[in-house]
């Protein structure tokens, strides 16, 4: 069934690899699909996923349809400069990355440009004088509820990358009917009257990878974004927790991961993945998106980048919360969901508040945006995106 391949590799600035002319007919359904939707905020619901092949909850007519070891030579591009190519569909494009860059209101006249410029001096005048720093300071003196049993529970340390970053018992995202652990937690941020509901989890362990996967079958999501390399400074930060190899699937316990297809662009790489449960036969499809500028240390030099990672994070989110992680679960975790909050309520004609974000995901999950720096580029982000506003003729 998987075996029909094309040959040709193929030269370019973007890096492609399809599978066989079955999937290409699907994956153009997809993404034909994916391109005019509107929904991006649909909340993951709360009826359990049908096991019927064929069936998954409303998204677009494909996913009606579908439902929901480097061995091998060739590399679906974790961080890696040389990977061969096959030609294969465009998923997107550096046009429409672009287009997605500019967040613009859905209310923009002179009266909304003028009062994004105020809000941007005033947003600029705090940076300058420093309350930023203040702000911070304020987060971290901050006393919260810290009862962390399960993830201190002897059977469950090992499942545990750093022992200093822990779920809130009550926050915690468990498995399966024993409501098992994993070293995740929900979070739901509100603002403006509007909730944002997302997953921040560590990244996986080799004996955390089949434990990750069930948690995101079970909670639905059809789109997870990785904050981190496998390794950087020579330390593992990641698990390599999918398929490289279009050959070979990537064979877990309770389910086989396919990569079906991906594109690796200058900020962030794009993969595909039919994920199939060998109880049922199930298809679950997901987007995979993995930031790949983020520096060793600090943060990243530009802005532009991490905010068309963003917004196409936010444009690909179809069901279930969007799951985040980094290699902790919570500093450039926490940076993504602030920004991802901040321009949907940029998008909306909303106010925001980044300290008051940044508390309510630190009231879920410890540690939420671990620096100074990281807290500052949140302002840096914002502070681009609305100069580009104010400045639009």
């Amino acid at each position: 069934m998987r075996n029909a391949r094309r040959d040709e590799a193929q030269a370019g600035s973007i890096f492609l690899v399809f599978q066989n002319e079955v999937n290409s007919r699907k994956l153009k359904v997809f993404l034909q699909d994916f391109q005019h939707s509107d929904d991006f905020e649909d909340q993951f619901k709360d009826e359990a996923e049908s096991e019927n092949v064929g069936t998954l909850r409303k998204t677009s007519s494909f996913f009606l349809k579908q439902k929901w070891s480097s061995e091998d030579e060739e590399f679906a591009g974790p961080s890696h400069p040389e990977i061969p190519t096959l030609q294969g569909v465009e998923i997107v494009s550096e046009k429409e990355l672009a287009q997605l860059a500019l967040v613009r209101p859905l209310v923009f006249n002179t009266q909304e440009q003028s009062a994004i410029r105020d809000y941007f001096k005033i947003l600029t005048k705090k940076v300058s004088e420093y309350e930023i720093t203040q702000e911070f300071m304020a987060l971290e003196v901050k006393k919260l509820p810290a009862v962390f049993h399960s993830g201190n529970e002897l059977h469950n340390r090992d499942k545990n990358r750093y022992r200093d970053i822990l779920p809130y018992d009550s926050t915690r995202v468990p498995l399966g009917e024993n409501k098992d652990y994993i070293n995740a937690s929900y979070i739901k941020i509100v603002n403006s009257g509007e909730e944002y509901y997302y997953i921040a989890t560590q990244g996986p362990l080799p004996t955390t990878t089949d434990d990750f996967w069930q948690m995101i079958l079970e909670n639905n999501s059809n789109v997870i974004a990785m904050i981190t390399k496998e390794k950087e400074c020579g330390v593992t930060k990641c698990h390599h927790y999918w398929p490289i190899s279009m050959k070979k699937p990537l064979e877990l316990k309770s389910c086989h991961i396919f990569l079906e297809n991906y594109q690796i662009l200058q900020y962030f790489i794009i993969r595909l993945f039919q994920v199939v449960k060998k109880s049922t036969g199930a298809s679950h499809f997901v987007r995979h998106l993995q930031f790949t500028n983020w520096p060793d240390h600090g943060t990243p030099a530009s802005a532009e980048g991490f905010i068309k990672y963003v917004r196409y994070v936010r444009k690909s989110h179809l069901t279930g919360p969007v799951v985040v992680h980094c290699s902790a679960g919570v500093g450039r975790t926490g940076v993504f969901l602030c920004v991802d909050v901040v321009f949907c309520a940029i998008e909306k004609n909303f106010s925001f508040n980044i300290m008051n974000i940044v508390g309510q995901m630190r009231e879920q999950r410890c540690g939420m945006i671990q620096t100074k720096e990281q807290y500052m580029f949140c302002y840096k982000i914002v502070l681009e995106v609305l100069q580009k506003l104010w400045t639009v003729k």
